[in-house]
């Protein structure tokens, strides 16, 4: 069998080797616990905020605004939660096509009658009614907005600066998963107008279990998780300190590279979405994936026409060593299908796959792709 292609990016991205080097010696030699004042805790230390300092860089903000979590889901769960607890928020703003570490969150928070929700309104093609945003703001208490940067599953973008706009016109909280975004796209925090934004390391070829939440200094919130000093006590428990080593280097590599990364994935979504539409019939696109410049670009979410092997699309490519998914990967396991397509209406006579690229995806591993699924449709 040919060499395994890994097309499931959005799920998971392979560690970058430099960024396990960077990693080794706190597995090794730095083993000491950067909340001991002898020496070995204070060469951790000394990492651990060195770490924060070139994450605050990137971001265009201040260490004390960089909070390390154990990944994206606890530091989305930190940011809503702690929006209703300490900030007063009475009433939440977001849609059907989050990813479920927010929509459980503030179900959740619904169900125990904490907050009032709301949904933003959605059209086929996954575009969120953003002109409805103002008004319905205009005769609530006070709010949370949490509207996702860029969608696991159908590579739609949101236009965070005008949703913060609009959220601090009325005096609301705005909250965005940028899990997706993170490494990916630029992002100025003295710029934007938003109070929560969320990483995970391993979404950017870092590793896994570890993520940060950026607080704005003006959004003074409690912690979710008690039991220490760590993280200037907003979150207790000793620091995972190579995990937190190694995301600050993978987000150095992607933003020194950034453009060049892209540009490169950007290519190869571009030649994938051209070669599919010319060699299988019936070909559409989930969401705004298709629109090679006004999508996600690491993500290209295609509906296949209906066919016999439909159900068995994503077991016949894995036989053939091709990893993708037919949705968000957080839902692998269960019969619902994705929430996302759902909600878009989607066709369920259709397969839908989600092909997600990195830096490390070549044109041969697309052109292969292709050829396989070409095979497949073309046989009865």
């Amino acid at each position: 069998m040919s060499k395994k292609i890994f097309l499931d990016n959005a799920a998971t991205t392979p560690l970058d080797p430099e960024v396990f080097e960077t990693m080794l010696p706190y597995f090794k030699e730095h083993f000491g616990n950067p909340s001991s004042i002898h020496s070995h805790g204070r060469k951790v230390k000394s990492a651990l905020e060195t770490a924060r300092k070139s994450v605050a860089a990137i971001l265009n903000t201040s260490p004390g605004e960089i909070f390390f979590t154990s990944g994206g889901t606890e530091a989305d769960n930190t940011a809503i939660i702690q929006s209703v607890e300490t900030l007063g928020v009475k009433h939440a703003v977001t849609s059907h096509l989050e990813h479920h570490a927010v929509l459980h969150t503030l179900e959740n928070l619904a169900k125990l009658g904490k907050i009032e929700l709301t949904f933003l309104e959605n059209d086929a093609a996954g575009n969120l009614d953003i002109d409805s945003l103002s008004g319905i703001l205009k005769d609530k208490p006070k709010s949370l907005v949490s509207l996702m940067h860029g969608n696991n599953e159908i590579g739609n973008l949101l236009d965070i600066n005008r949703v913060g706009e609009i959220a601090k016109l009325h005096n609301a909280v705005f909250h965005s998963d940028t899990v997706q975004t993170m490494g990916h796209y630029t992002f100025d925090m003295q710029a934007l107008p938003i109070d929560f934004v969320v990483a995970g390391a391993h979404k950017f070829h870092g590793p896994k279990g570890v993520g940060f939440l950026y607080i704005n200094a003006n959004s003074k919130i409690n912690p979710l998780i008690h039991g220490g000093a760590q993280e200037r006590n907003m979150r207790g428990g000793t620091e995972n300190i190579y995990g937190i080593i190694g995301l600050a280097k993978a987000l150095e590599i992607a933003n020194a590279n950034l453009e060049n990364h892209k540009n490169h994935i950007k290519g190869l979504k571009s030649k994938m979405k051209d070669l599919l539409q010319e060699k299988i019939s019936g070909i559409t696109f989930n969401g705004a994936s298709g629109d090679i410049e006004n999508s996600l670009y690491t993500v290209l979410n295609v509906s296949f026409p209906p066919h016999p092997d439909n159900e068995m699309l994503l077991f016949n490519l894995d036989i053939e060593g091709i990893s993708c998914s037919g949705g968000s990967a957080c839902s692998s396991g269960t019969n619902l299908g994705s929430h996302v397509l759902n909600a878009l209406k989607a066709d369920p006579n259709r397969a839908n796959v989600r092909f997600s690229f990195s830096k490390y995806t070549t044109e041969e591993e697309i052109v292969r792709t292709v050829a396989v699924l070409e095979g497949l449709f073309a046989s009865k």
